[in-house]
């Protein structure tokens, strides 16, 4: 293992994390979200990390596997693991509660709509207390800072496989690792809006939103450092075999249970399929062109 390659797939992996900060920033300074937007981004994400687990991944897992097992066995390792890292994300799924699950899609609007419907009365004596915060009435609303930490929590948990994975192909491979911290990024961008939104109706202060949206990509470099100790510390020539096809699973699982349906409900179908068709092809070209 060499530090220089450590130190870049760290990097890469900090920068995806860091993409839930540009999330809080969007949901302060776009005038409104663009559903077609972030559904062609989701859609663009979960095509990049499609194609990269079945192109790449899985068959580098296979490479590495063959040089220990027969053919037979190295597909059955591969095939079993891959199940793992489906098993390993549905895991986490289920123990996130769905109302704090990150990848529920809220966009602004809705959000603000929460806001201004909430039944907590505007007064001293209440448990809420409406002021002025630049253009819109912003309420201090205990639940919805509740809501906004609750998902900075959730993502963090449910990100670590996702830094993992980041960091681990970056270190073997730099062109996979930029591929996977690209996709990571994009998907990362309205998770950090559904943390930031929700904190600044309940608070009305843009830096204390923008700071949550902001830690709860640092799942992303913890990912990482669990990541390093795992190559640190076992010494074994099917290992990278092994967390390959398990991170194709993660990403296959990640693509199919919430980056697609989150791009369905943000808009139509279509503009969905395009971007998940666009991701593949642009990342098909890019490792043509770079290989």
């Amino acid at each position: 293992m060499e530090w220089p390659s450590v130190y870049s797939a760290f990097f890469l992996t900090f920068l995806a994390g860091m993409a839930t900060g540009i999330g809080g920033l969007v949901a302060f300074f776009a005038k409104r979200t663009k559903p077609s937007f972030l559904s062609f981004s989701l859609g663009f994400s979960a095509g990049v990390m499609i194609f990269i687990s079945f192109t790449e991944l899985l068959p580098e897992a296979g490479r590495i596997f063959s040089s220990s097992y027969s053919a037979k066995t190295s597909s059955w390792l591969a095939l079993a693991f891959l199940v793992a890292g489906f098993a390993v994300t549905a895991l986490i799924d289920k123990m996130i509660p769905s109302v704090d699950n990150p990848h529920e899609a809220r966009d602004l609007e809705q959000i603000a709509e929460m806001e201004s419907h909430d039944n907590i009365p505007a007064t001293s004596g209440g448990k809420g207390k409406r002021y002025r915060g630049g253009r819109n009435f912003v309420r201090k609303d205990r639940r919805l800072m509740r809501v906004g930490i609750f998902t900075a929590l959730a993502i963090f948990i449910h990100n670590i496989p996702e830094g993992m994975a980041t960091f681990i192909s970056g270190i073997d491979n730099l062109t996979i690792g930029i591929s996977i911290a690209l996709a990571i990024a994009i998907h990362n961008i309205p998770e950090g809006i559904a943390v930031s939104v929700p904190i600044y109706f309940a608070t009305g202060s843009k830096k204390k939103a923008l700071l949550w949206s902001v830690l709860s990509g640092f799942s992303e470099p913890a990912g990482a450092i669990i990541g390093l100790t795992i190559i640190y510390f076992i010494r074994d020539s099917a290992l990278l075999g092994y967390i390959y096809a398990m991170v194709a699973g993660i990403m296959i699982y990640i693509s199919f249970d919430e980056l697609l349906p989150s791009a369905h409900r943000y808009g139509r179908h279509h503009t969905a399929i395009y971007g998940l068709l666009t991701g593949m092809i642009v990342i098909g070209a890019s490792l043509l062109l770079i290989h």
